[in-house]
């Protein structure tokens, strides 16, 4: 079984950084392409990046980039979202997500991920 759990939720103050972490176990990363995705209170859950099973591709939803990045180490079984310039409407839960794939895929809808995370809380706030 399939298991991601996130760490690195946090308040930081307007203009600030975080890193979130999401490790996997159950599986081997690098068979999985994986996003993160968010939801702010009474808002649907929104894409935020995505990146293939090996890092070679990436996209990022407008809103966040240039200022986030999305990276991954497979033989740490891990993924990673630096979150630079942090702004209020970033406050969110954050889920990181996987679906099994080698191919050069980066999908954007929450539909289309098997695997998810419990979310890590970020709050963005003076």
């Amino acid at each position: 079984q399939v298991q991601l759990v996130e760490s690195g939720g946090g308040l930081v103050q307007p203009g600030g950084s975080l890193r979130l972490s999401c490790v996997v176990s159950g599986g081997t990363l690098n068979n999985y392409a994986m996003a993160w995705f968010r939801q702010a209170p009474g808002k649907e859950r929104e894409f935020v990046s995505a990146i293939n099973w090996i890092g070679s591709t990436a996209d990022y939803a407008g809103a966040v980039k240039g200022r986030f990045t999305i990276s991954r180490v497979n033989f740490k079984n891990t993924l990673y979202l630096q979150m630079n310039r942090l702004q209020p409407e970033d406050t969110a839960v954050y889920y990181c997500a996987a679906v099994y794939s080698s191919g050069d895929i980066t999908p954007d809808s929450p539909a289309q991920y098997r695997y998810w995370g419990q979310g890590t809380q970020v709050t963005v706030s003076s």
